[in-house]
């Protein structure tokens, strides 16, 4: 690729053709973005602190807090200063440098997903084996090898889109520089690009989704099997958290890139990233405080005992 290419800027022009008052949809990012920055911090910091809470589930828990504090932060304070200033030129670094922290986070919480699936597995289906299999070291390699894969991934990923040339207008209808609108902005032949993309979406999508699934089948097999009401109730409720942040992450993730072009395609491609890029991060704390007894307990304790330091 030339030099021509690497000195053109892009234009994020969904925020202008969105309609409806700019202040409006500044409250909005604003409010997603705080509440997930509030809300993951305090995740963090209470499993953290809360002796009770250093359990495996709990250390994914984190980890999970911390990708989206990074997820969230990636794109949405850029798109705030856009609509505060009105520029919305974003040079061709700027533009890589975003969709590779983007693809990598989103790439990492793929991984840690799986990786929360499996351990709940392993907690359901071999319960008398759980401490020999998720000890300390199996849970730091497992989170070290989601962080490698997430970020390893997409340095291949962005190095092989920095090939893409661009001939015309680079105006991305879109609220952030997405791989998806940089592809169809893009000119030349991207055949091989785009074959590149369904091996990533294969290997990086495709694959986790059916280990998830393969996890999910044997333990709603072993949970069906248990006896006791209480049992089952109790199994189930310790994957409904999970579960939920699976659908609403899969959910968006598949709506977003895999239904086919049409007449309103970029209007439905900007709705889930919307969902894709702030809403996701801000439920998912809010998912696992609220469904989660231990959680709400710690939160409380910690509240309390920082109120009481303070009088």
């Amino acid at each position: 690729m030339g030099n021509k290419t690497h000195q053109i800027d892009f234009y994020i022009i969904a925020i202008s053709k969105n309609g409806g008052p700019l202040f409006l949809l500044f409250v909005t990012f604003l409010l997603l973005y705080l509440i997930s920055l509030i809300w993951n911090m305090i995740i963090f910091v209470v499993i953290f602190l809360d002796s009770h809470l250093q359990k495996p589930m709990y250390f994914f828990l984190c980890n999970l807090s911390t990708v989206d504090v990074l997820y969230i932060s990636v794109a949405v304070p850029k798109l705030l200063d856009i609509i505060i200033t009105g520029n919305n030129k974003v040079s061709f670094i700027a533009c890589y440098t975003q969709m590779y922290c983007f693809t990598s986070l989103a790439c990492t919480e793929i991984c840690l997903l799986t990786t929360m699936s499996y351990d709940r597995y392993i907690a359901i289906c071999r319960p008398l084996h759980y401490t020999l299999i998720m000890h300390k070291r199996m849970c730091n390699l497992l989170v070290a090898g989601c962080w490698t894969s997430g970020f390893s991934n997409s340095l291949f990923v962005t190095i092989f889109a920095s090939r893409l040339s661009f001939c015309g207008a680079t105006n991305l209808n879109q609220f952030f520089c997405d791989i998806k609108t940089l592809t169809k902005i893009s000119c030349g032949d991207k055949k091989e690009f785009q074959t590149m993309i369904f091996t990533e979406a294969l290997l990086m999508g495709f694959c986790p989704f059916v280990l998830i699934l393969m996890s999910y089948t044997k333990i709603i097999s072993n949970v069906l099997k248990m006896k006791s009401v209480g049992q089952r109730k109790k199994a189930f409720s310790t994957c409904t958290s999970h579960l939920t942040v699976l659908l609403l992450f899969y959910g968006t993730l598949l709506c977003m890139y895999m239904i086919p072009p049409s007449e309103n395609s970029e209007q439905l491609d900007q709705v889930f990233s919307v969902f894709y890029l702030a809403v996701t991060p801000t439920l998912n704390p809010l998912i696992y405080s609220l469904r989660n007894k231990d959680i709400n307990s710690a939160i409380i304790h910690t509240l309390s005992r920082s109120m009481s330091c303070m009088q």
